[in-house]
C-alpha cells in the first residue's frame, strides 16, 4: 500500500503558474486538489501529473462563493486528507481604469482577489493549527507596489494591494506559531522562457514554504 500523502490546495488552478505550481508541490511529495470555475481546463494536466505518478484531484469551485468555498475544503479534507499547503492564485480583473470601472464590478472582483483568500485561510487553518503544521500562500503582484503603470487593471491592482496587506498581518498573527504565511509578489508578466517563467516562480513558492522558519512574509520576483 503507497503511503498516503500530504495535500497542497490550489484555488485558482488552470494554465499557466498554477500548473506549474501543482506540478513543482506534487514532486515534493504533495497530491494537488484544485479549484476552479473551470476544472475540465486542467484535464490534460492532471492525465500528464497521473502518467508521471502525481495526484491532481480537480473540483468546480467558484472562489468568489465563500460558502461553496468552505464546504469544498471540508470535502477535500474529508476524501483527501488533511490541506498542509494552502496556495491562493485566483484572481478577478474588470478592465477599466478607476474613473471607469463600475463599483459592482470593483466589489466583485475584490470579493474573488481578497475576500476568497481569506475565506480559504479561514477554512484550512482549524486543521492546519491542530496538527501543528501548515503553509498559506498568496499570489501577489507588482501593481500593489505600483498601480501606476496599467491603469485599466485598477480593480486588479486594489485586489492585489489588498492581498499583500493581508499576508502581511496574517504573517504577523501566525508569528510564533507553526503556521506559516507568505506572498510571491510578480513585478511582471508571466512568460515563458524569461525570468519570470512559470516554473521560475513556482520554484520560489517552493522555496518560501521549504525554507526553515523564521519565514519572511514577501517574495519579489
Amino acid at each position: 500500500m503507497s503511503a498516503i500523502r500530504p495535500v497542497a490546495l490550489i484555488i485558482g488552478m488552470g494554465p499557466g503558474l498554477s500548473a506549474a505550481l501543482a506540478q513543482r508541490f506534487a514532486e515534493g511529495g504533495y497530491a494537488i486538489a484544485g479549484f476552479a470555475r473551470s476544472p475540465e481546463k486542467s484535464a490534460a494536466l492532471a492525465v500528464a501529473m497521473a502518467e508521471a505518478g502525481h495526484k491532481l484531484d480537480m473540483r468546480a469551485v467558484d472562489a468568489g462563493d465563500f460558502a461553496m468555498l468552505s464546504t469544498a475544503v471540508r470535502a477535500v479534507e474529508d476524501q483527501l486528507g488533511g490541506i498542509e499547503v494552502l496556495i491562493y492564485n485566483a484572481y478577478s480583473a474588470t478592465p477599466a481604469p478607476p474613473s471607469e470601472i463600475p463599483l459592482d464590478a470593483l466589489v466583485g472582483d475584490f470579493r474573488v482577489n481578497v475576500g476568497g483568500a481569506l475565506a480559504a485561510v479561514q477554512a484550512v487553518l482549524p486543521g492546519m493549527q491542530a496538527r501543528g503544521r501548515g503553509t498559506v500562500l498568496l499570489t501577489g503582484g507588482g501593481l500593489a507596489l505600483d498601480p501606476t503603470g496599467w491603469l485599466a487593471a485598477a480593480s486588479l491592482a486594489v485586489g492585489k494591494a489588498g492581498i499583500r496587506n493581508l499576508a502581511q498581518s496574517l504573517h504577523k498573527e501566525m508569528e510564533g506559531t507553526p503556521i506559516r504565511v507568505g506572498t510571491v509578489t510578480v513585478t511582471g508578466q508571466i512568460l515563458p522562457d524569461t525570468p519570470l517563467a512559470p516554473e521560475t516562480i513556482a520554484e520560489r513558492f517552493w522555496e518560501l514554504h521549504a525554507m526553515p522558519a523564521p519565514t519572511p512574509v514577501e517574495v519579489v520576483l
